[in-house]
C-alpha cells in the first residue's frame, strides 16, 4: 500500500523536476533571443521524464557498483539531455531562437509545471484527511 504511494508521489516529483529544468532552459532561450549565434535548446520532456524514472536507460549512464555512489543526472538534468530546438527560419546572426514558439512552450510549461503542483497537493491532502480519525472535522 505505501509502495503506491510513495511511487505515485515519486514520479509527479520527477516531473515536477524536469518541469522546473525545461522552465529555466526556455526562460534561458527567451534571455538570448539576441545574442548573436546562439541556438535554442530543448528538451525532450517524454524521453526524459522515462530516463529518470528509470523506465528507460540513460545514454551513457555510469553503473553504481557501491551503494554510495553518487548517481548520475538522469533525463534533461544532465547535459545529454539537452537537445538543440530545430529553426523555423534563419537569421542574419545565427540566432536559433524563435520567440514565438519559446514563448508558447513557456506559457504551456507553466500551465503543465502548477497542474503538476497541485496534483502532488491534491496527492497528498487526501493522503492526510484518510490518516484523520472520523471524530475529527
Amino acid at each position: 500500500m505505501l509502495n503506491r504511494l510513495t511511487d505515485t508521489l515519486n514520479f509527479q516529483t520527477q516531473a515536477l523536476t524536469l518541469r522546473a529544468e525545461r522552465q529555466r532552459l526556455l526562460a534561458s532561450n527567451i534571455a538570448n533571443a539576441d545574442t548573436p549565434g546562439y541556438q535554442a535548446r530543448e528538451i525532450d520532456f517524454a524521453k526524459a521524464l522515462r530516463e529518470a524514472t528509470g523506465e528507460i536507460g540513460t545514454p551513457g549512464a555510469m553503473a553504481a557498483t557501491q551503494r554510495g555512489h553518487i548517481a548520475p543526472l538522469a533525463g534533461a538534468r544532465g547535459e545529454s539531455g539537452k537537445e538543440y530546438a530545430l529553426q523555423s527560419q534563419t537569421s542574419l546572426d545565427s540566432n536559433g531562437v524563435d520567440m514565438d514558439r519559446e514563448r508558447a512552450s513557456f506559457a504551456d510549461n507553466a500551465v503543465k509545471y502548477e497542474a503538476t503542483l497541485r496534483f502532488i497537493n491534491g496527492s497528498v491532502r487526501t493522503t492526510l484527511d484518510s490518516m484523520k480519525s472520523h471524530t475529527q472535522g
